[in-house]
């Protein structure tokens, strides 16, 4: 069976097909692939095609597919047990090398996905401060949960409408949504509803609409405000946290947040979560306090154990200022190869180990409102010439490539020569 037949029959069985819509190619549009290995830095297509792989499964392969060292680790593990539902060792190994090494993390519970854990710190954040607001940023993703899966409404600070239907408006009542990038709204929102909000919730380099560094200046004020309004903050790091640096932006920009969330990279590929923060309001969790949340499958041995050894990998050798240097050389080589080819009106994005490609601004894009209006469409093109040539991009023009370890210097002339050959397609 060939992707496209594929995706005929799961369409019969599967909403759209997909178990998450971006896989479906709905913004970038054709037939999605059927990939049925991977390895390294490879994907291979059930077509026995082979491609290059800078989606990463959205961020958590920081060594790559199937890295022989983590690969010994999952083995060795499913030999010894599948699930426990019960306690373990391996998860206590786990919170223990990481409360040890970022100082803001005095206790950590795992959780089953990034969704589960922002929606898990958030119930401890109206449990600690009595209040039910939640403040949230256009152009910032936190999960699918319902209170969050909001975007600005009328265009009033605060105001907010449902991005998702079947979330009511009595849910997202206490849901406040601001523009990124901009103190004096800000500001202003915190004079008039300050007292009533229990929690800001930002990904502190936004990573899920395009990738939209923001200032320092910027979170240090979310920073100073929420100390002054007794207003918690929350880092949502679930993509950045391990890959743009160890500890993550927090540790990059000397932020301290109250609560953290982590993702991705914590289970080594496997799904895994997890909310963290300062003990007196992780001692709010049950059984240790009243804010219930339980999860049957949370801290998944193996998982756990995979988790473990790629945050040691992580620890012992460093590996972020050179996946920076290669993202830089690769985002560079391409955008080379496309002056060359005529199209000279594109830029890229890098933040550590993160990429995006877009077209050229004047200024920074820091807010989803300033990302090209043909951004997408041309996004398209791109995508499916490098698909063509066996480069895999993520399949949308908002979502961010990321790069690992094994993408050595050989994998990424390999890719610009496949981008070359693409670009001739396109010319």
């Amino acid at each position: 069976m060939n992707s496209e037949e594929l995706f005929l029959r799961s369409k019969n069985v599967v909403p759209g097909g997909v178990h998450s819509p971006v896989r479906s190619f709905a913004s970038v549009g054709g037939t999605p692939v059927f990939f049925s290995e991977a390895n390294g830095a490879y994907l291979k297509s059930v077509e026995g095609k082979q491609y290059i792989d800078y989606c990463l499964s959205f961020g958590p392969l920081l060594f790559g597919h199937r890295h022989p060292e983590i690969q010994e680790v999952v083995e060795d593990t499913v030999k010894k047990a599948w699930s426990f539902g019960a306690c373990e060792p391996y998860s206590l190994e786990l919170a223990e090398f990481i409360t040890s090494r970022i100082p803001w993390v005095e206790k950590i519970r795992f959780v089953n996905s990034g969704t589960e854990a922002v929606m898990s710190a958030l119930r401890v954040a109206r449990a600690a401060t009595g209040r039910s607001k939640i403040l949230k940023f256009d152009g910032c993703y936190h999960g699918h949960l319902d209170q969050l899966l909001v975007k600005a409404g009328s265009g009033l600070a605060g105001l907010s409408s449902s991005d998702s239907k079947g979330i009511g408006p009595e849910i997202i009542q206490n849901t406040l949504v601001l523009p990124l990038d901009d103190e004096d709204a800000l500001e202003k929102l915190f004079q008039e509803q300050g007292k009533d909000i229990a929690c800001l919730a930002i990904e502190p380099v936004p990573a899920n609409y395009g990738l939209l560094p923001q200032r320092t200046e910027f979170l240090k004020k979310c920073r100073e405000l929420t100390n002054k309004y007794g207003t918690l903050l929350l880092f949502d790091e679930v993509i950045s946290g391990f890959r743009v640096s160890f500890q993550g932006m927090a540790g990059l920009t000397g932020i301290v947040p109250d609560l953290v969330c982590y993702g991705k990279i914590i289970g080594g590929g496997f799904p895994v979560g997890a909310y963290a923060g300062k003990k007196d309001l992780m001692d709010l969790v049950a059984p240790s306090g009243p804010v219930y949340q339980a999860g049957t499958l949370s801290a998944n041995p193996v998982g756990m154990r995979a988790g473990l050894k790629t945050l040691t990998k992580a620890w012992n050798e460093n590996p972020y200022p050179e996946l920076e240097s290669k993202t830089k050389k690769l985002t560079s080589g391409i955008l080379k190869l496309l002056e060359e080819s005529g199209e000279n009106d594109w830029e890229a994005v890098t933040f550590g180990s993160l990429f995006w490609l877009k077209g050229k601004t004047k200024n920074t894009v820091r807010t989803i409102t300033n990302i090209p209006s043909d951004h997408k469409a041309k996004f398209a093109i791109f995508f499916h010439k490098l698909l063509n040539a066996g480069v895999y991009l993520a399949p949308s023009g908002y979502e961010v490539g990321f790069l690992s370890t094994v993408h050595s210097d050989e994998v990424i002339e390999e890719t610009l020569n496949k981008t070359k050959q693409a670009l001739k397609e396109i010319k």
